[in-house]
């Protein structure tokens, strides 16, 4: 007989937490994901997926790990917790119970919905959650300074929240400068672009402490010091000017302080750029001269500047280049970075902060697992909702988080698709569906499109979607109005202005499934910085003095901070060719011990081979890592990357343990991940037993 469920092929969208939101067909046989391959709906990614997607999604939704039912904890919280399943109605009455009584306790800010990225869905990201936890008054929580908040703080301050450079305008470029990207992990599809720009005779620089995969394809790889960026921008912009390379004409046309910038940038020369980047007064004049005779030039600005003490001010002055040179008003030049603000989000009319009582704190997403330990808190935290996250793999200071979640008297509940690290921590789990079993519509933040994306196989078990969980704890609440019954339709239509012409005339929830939305300028002509659009700041120009980042932080132009080290090798942990963050962290390519690449001279020096069982280690905590020896890395630093769970190093900790979170960015008090200072040992033989 046939089967009742034919192997078909169905249009969807990645929802993971990564610029390019790749379009995507997805094989279902027997009611199953069987397959997923790139499509062709969105004309940027184009067919083309990363392995990370391909290989392990059926895994993910379909795996071991799935979860499937509701499930309370019985028995001690942490990586050996046991669970027993119970019906919905009782996990919500157990949620119910656990807020009410602190609730009761401590008032409602005792309540944290602890959540991040996890998708990037409008619907899953942030919309009956949101109006939930805003009605219950519950402690806000800034998300954004974990990672994004410092880049795009940085961007604003010169432009506005305008829209920046679409990434496939980079092909018409000269020059392409790749600063903290690691494009070909998690960037994949500026490959291409690329590619195109060196087909017609164009360059590449790659400014990265790590010889990466694009670096290794670059005219000029910098392999700069982690940290260090804004010393090197600033010296660029000085050099230019001393070489008469500078734009007077678009200075004077669209920027804003010019002259404090410049006389700022001409603190820093050649020597500095030698003692702090460690790179040669050779390769900082190649990369000078390499712009000034460029006609066009685009920046990409990747998410590793960011993660130092002095990011957002690198970010900054890297951005600031552009401007200065010129490198604005024409297609190919610009920077790469938030074209994602073309969309017609209407965010306030999903999220409904107007619910939000007056006087409700605010606590920085970095700051939770101190908080969580801090008996002076009032009120203390007493209830925690984990969603969309996985905190203990994550999080800076892993080690406090752990003890945070490990608190007696703190209820935690779990909601998520898989049984992570974080989920055993958890009194009661909520069982979330998959993105391949809910509506959604993508508002992608590094590429300009907007994509929809319907359900491609029923729900899993008794998995349910983000929204009608949401949805059975505000009646469960007796959160009664309308808005807390509207359908994931309905919420779709909330989350973008569907009388924007972007949208071609359909409202959100019908975005057609086979296609992506280009997010134009009005006219339909490609969106650009100085030309079709201009920057949304408060002076209507590119504010290279910013005199709100004067006012928040103290100072309105970049600066370099230089951060104390006790110990001698910097620690980054980029993106894996794994994982997304820690999303596939518990799939198969993630089993076994990772690695951590090390110079050879800092591995002579230590007695080092490769493949070696190390351990890396600072005053925070140990992990235990595979040596990987290779010139790639430079001396001094590190590369493990992030996301594993627990299970990968028998000191039952990653390199998160390592990672300082009381130390913050110059701007959004955001996470120092590459201020993590080190050093390495090889570990003990694991013993054997007698035969």
């Amino acid at each position: 007989m046939p089967s009742a469920h034919p192997t078909v092929a169905r249009p969807s969208v990645c929802p993971l937490d990564c610029p390019d939101t790749c379009s995507l067909s997805v094989t279902v046989a027997d009611g199953q994901l069987a397959a997923v391959k790139g499509s062709a709906a969105n004309p940027y990614t184009a067919g083309v997926i990363c392995n990370k997607v391909a290989r392990s999604y059926p895994e993910f939704v379909h795996g071991a790990n799935r979860l499937t039912r509701p499930l309370k904890r019985v028995g001690p919280r942490g990586p050996g917790a046991a669970f027993e399943p119970i019906s919905w109605d009782q996990a919500i009455d157990l949620v119910h119970d656990g807020f009410a009584s602190a609730i009761e306790a401590f008032g409602p800010e005792t309540v944290l919905p602890f959540n991040y990225a996890g998708p990037h869905g409008e619907l899953a990201g942030g919309s009956m959650d949101r109006r939930f936890f805003h009605k219950l008054g519950a402690t806000l929580l800034n998300r954004g300074p974990l990672c994004g908040a410092v880049r795009g703080t940085a961007y604003t301050s010169l432009y506005g929240p305008a829209p920046g450079m679409a990434p496939e305008q980079a092909a018409h470029a000269d020059l392409v400068v790749v600063w903290g990207n690691n494009v070909t992990v998690s960037n994949l599809h500026l490959t291409r672009v690329l590619n195109a720009v060196k087909e017609h005779g164009g360059k590449v620089v790659v400014i990265d402490p790590k010889r990466t995969k694009i670096a290794e394809q670059a005219t000029l790889h910098l392999p700069i010091h982690p940290g260090t960026d804004v010393v090197l921008a600033l010296a660029a912009a000085a050099a230019l000017e001393a070489a008469d390379a500078l734009d007077r004409d678009f200075i004077a046309r669209w920027t804003h302080g010019a002259d404090a910038y410049l006389d700022a940038a001409r603190q820093y020369g050649p020597a500095d750029v030698e003692r702090l980047c460690r790179l040669s007064k050779a390769e900082f004049q190649a990369f000078v001269d390499l712009y000034k005779a460029a006609g066009t030039v685009a920046v990409s600005i990747g998410n590793g500047i960011e993660r130092g003490r002095s990011g957002g001010s690198g970010l900054r002055a890297a951005m600031a280049l552009q401007a200065l040179t010129g490198n604005h008003g024409r297609m190919g030049a610009g920077v790469i970075a938030k074209p994602g603000l073309a969309a017609p989000k209407t965010t306030a009319r999903l999220q409904r902060p107007d619910l939000i009582p007056a006087g409700t704190r605010t606590l920085n997403i970095v700051d939770v697992g101190q908080k969580l330990l801090d008996p002076t808190l009032a009120p203390p935290i007493a209830a925690v909702m984990i969603y969309n996250h996985n905190p203990v793999a994550t999080h800076p200071d892993q080690d406090a988080m752990i003890r945070g979640l490990s608190r007696p008297d703190l209820f935690v509940v779990g909601c998520e698709i898989a049984m992570t690290d974080s989920m055993r921590y958890a009194d009661v789990i909520l069982p979330a569906a998959s993105h391949f079993e809910y509506d959604d519509i993508y508002g992608a933040y590094g590429q300009n499109y907007v994509q929809r994306a319907a359900p491609v196989i029923p729900c899993v078990g008794e998995s349910l979607p983000n929204t009608e969980i949401f949805r059975r704890l505000a009646r469960r609440f007796g959160f009664n109005d309308p808005i807390f019954q509207a359908t994931d339709a309905e919420l779709m239509d909330d989350a973008m202005d569907g009388a924007a012409g972007r949208l071609e005339g359909f409202a959100p929830s019908a975005v057609p499934l086979d296609r992506a939305l280009a997010m134009t300028a009005e006219n339909g002509a490609p969106a650009i910085m100085c030309a079709t659009h201009g920057p949304a700041t408060a002076t209507g120009k590119i504010e290279l003095y910013s005199e709100e980042m004067q006012s928040r932080y103290g100072y309105g132009l970049p600066r370099f901070e230089a951060v104390p080290t006790d110990l001698p090798l910097t620690l980054i942990s980029p993106s894996s060719d794994k994982r997304t963050n820690a999303t596939f962290g518990g799939c198969s390519p993630s089993d076994g011990m990772e690695i951590v690449e090390i110079n050879p001279a800092d591995a002579a020096a230590r007695g080092l081979d490769d493949g070696d069982r190390v351990t890396v280690w600072n005053a925070r905590g140990r992990v235990a890592l595979l040596a990987a020896v290779t010139d790639a890395v430079r001396p001094g630093v590190l590369y493990s990357p992030k996301g594993m769970w627990l299970k990968s190093s028998n000191t039952g900790r990653t390199v998160n343990v390592l990672i300082p979170a009381d130390l913050r960015t110059d701007i959004e008090a955001g996470a120092c991940y590459n201020e993590t200072f080190v050093d390495i040992e090889k570990a003990p033989e694991p013993a054997h037993s007698a035969a």
